[in-house]
Order: C-alpha cells, then sequence, then structure tokens
C-alpha cells in the first residue's frame, strides 16, 4: 500500500523525510515577523498535530528562537539544504507544527485563518478566511 502523500514530506534534499500518524489539529497562515524571516516569505502556513503522531527520518538542527508572548520556540530544519520543516512552541505544549510547504502533496491545505496579522506585509489580501492581529484564544 503506498503513502498517502498528504501526510508526507520532507526537505529539499530528501535526507529528513516525515510522515504523519495521527490527525491535524489545526491548519493557520501565520504572519509573524519570525515565521517570515524563517520562511523568507509574507508568510508561513503551518500545520499543528500532536508531537508525538508524526514519525521524522534523518536528522535535523534546531534553532531556539523567541515568540511574541516571550516563550521559546523551537526552529527545527535540515542541517544540509536549510529546509524549515518543524516548530515546537512553549505556547502550545505537547503540539509540534509541520511547515505545510513541505509537503509532498499540499492539494489538501485549507488554513483555518490568519494570525498575527498585525505583522502581515501590506501588499497582501487576505481574501475570506477570518483573521487575528495575534493568535486568537480559542485556538
Amino acid at each position: 500500500m503506498a503513502t498517502d502523500p498528504t501526510t508526507t514530506g520532507g526537505c529539499l534534499c530528501g535526507k529528513v523525510r516525515y510522515r504523519m500518524t495521527g490527525p491535524v489539529r489545526m491548519c493557520v497562515a501565520c504572519h509573524c515577523k519570525n515565521c517570515q524571516r524563517q520562511a523568507g516569505s509574507a508568510l508561513s502556513v503551518v500545520i499543528g498535530l500532536d508531537e508525538d503522531a508524526i514519525e521524522i527520518t534523518g536528522t535535523v538542527k534546531t534553532y531556539r528562537d523567541k515568540g511574541e508572548t516571550g516563550g521559546d520556540v523551537w526552529r527545527q530544519f535540515c542541517g544540509d539544504c536549510g529546509s524549515p520543516l518543524f516548530t515546537i512552541a512553549d505556547a502550545a505544549p505537547g503540539m509540534k507544527f509541520i511547515k505545510a510547504g513541505t509537503l509532498d502533496d499540499t492539494s489538501a491545505l485549507r488554513p483555518a485563518f490568519h494570525c498575527y496579522t498585525k505583522s502581515k506585509q501590506d501588499w497582501l489580501t487576505l481574501g475570506d478566511l477570518p483573521h487575528f492581529a495575534e493568535m486568537p484564544p480559542e485556538a
């Protein structure tokens, strides 16, 4: 049986691969300055799931960052090609976030909302999705 490409992904060079083994708890478009810097883009689409619901092969490097609320944010990436892959945040205990652009197939992606739009690029139109200046408390 083939692996579902919507649940698998990896870095640009292929040395780090992953498979989601549990349900997605959220999918959001984050506009915080640090996600913009890490992605090298206007925003970062991330998929949140339980930290133990992902199998990773290969070795990631980890960079300790600070989030908007001052808590630690652990940004994980491939040490060979530099692709950003995962984020772990003190503000979301027990969860791991996958950089959605690293999925093998992104056709099923549907972010539920935009967060940290206070840092949004002025030229970007958000469309019909709900948007919040920060992270909504119910997320």
